[in-house]
């Protein structure tokens, strides 16, 4: 089989996939405090969290604003390219929190299913969390300037936190109580190039792409009442004994 490896834009022929190779391992990459990411776990003088305000009535959209699902007609159908959208604009919104890594010292690959371990808590009773895995680019890349400072989005979804015990039943949150989410992002052969960063992103809205979540619990949002839409605080833990981080599939480079 082929698979197009993104980073590098080049294909690579595979007899399996995920890539079976002796260099391949699972490495935590953490969301440690003052929006560092590092490999390095999480230490005692950490802070003990992160957070944010999530405002149902704000909510981060999916596409830089404004969005344009079909494109102008001098600009081409725009729609179809959504999952390579630049996401500063996203980076810059004071309810989306930005993990960033250190400019890597030699190329990075990943060829699987990165797995979300968030330790998270909401002052509501009901919450959505989004997590996207980006590629920074240098702030001057050569041959293509339209590309510096790029934040190139490599593997992105959501989970919805009343589904944290299965899919069959939904349960409330208990408010201010930090929990354990874990969900695997989608499939992704990328190469983060030397010099490139390693950028998480964590929100609680994706609007339109997701319908808003009130963030206090109804039996089905689609018959959330106005007055169950509210705004809440939302936090991200980075302690030793309640460590978030993304399960990185790494695999050798070519």
């Amino acid at each position: 089989m082929t698979a197009f490896e993104t980073g590098a834009n080049a294909w690579r022929r595979l007899s399996a996939w995920p890539p079976r190779s002796a260099g391949s391992q699972a490495r935590p990459l953490y969301l440690r405090a003052g929006g560092r990411l590092s490999f390095a776990a999480p230490e005692n003088d950490d802070p003990a969290w992160t957070e944010y305000v999530s405002d149902p009535a704000k909510p981060v959209p999916f596409r830089a604003r404004p969005i344009r699902p079909i494109g102008y007609p001098d600009q081409g159908l725009t729609w179809p390219f959504w999952l390579v959208d630049d996401q500063r604009e996203a980076s810059g919104r004071p309810d989306v929190l930005v993990f960033l890594a250190d400019a890597l010292d030699s190329p990075l690959k990943i060829s699987g299913r990165p797995v979300v371990h968030l330790a998270a808590s909401t002052s509501g009773s009901d919450s959505d969390w989004v997590v996207k895995l980006i590629d920074v680019y240098p702030d001057e890349v050569a041959g293509q300037p339209e590309m510096g400072g790029y934040q190139l989005a490599v593997a992105m979804d959501i989970f919805r936190g009343r589904y944290r015990e299965g899919f069959e039943i939904a349960k409330p949150i208990p408010p201010g109580q930090p929990l354990a989410y874990r969900f695997a992002l989608p499939n992704a052969n990328h190469v983060f190039l030397k010099g490139h960063r390693i950028m998480v992103q964590v929100q609680s809205s994706w609007f339109p792409l997701y319908d808003r979540n009130p963030q206090t619990f109804v039996p089905s949002i689609f018959w959330a009442k106005p007055d169950d839409y509210r705004s809440a605080v939302q936090r991200v833990y980075h302690m030793p004994d309640q460590a978030s981080f993304i399960e990185l599939p790494l695999s050798t480079p070519e």
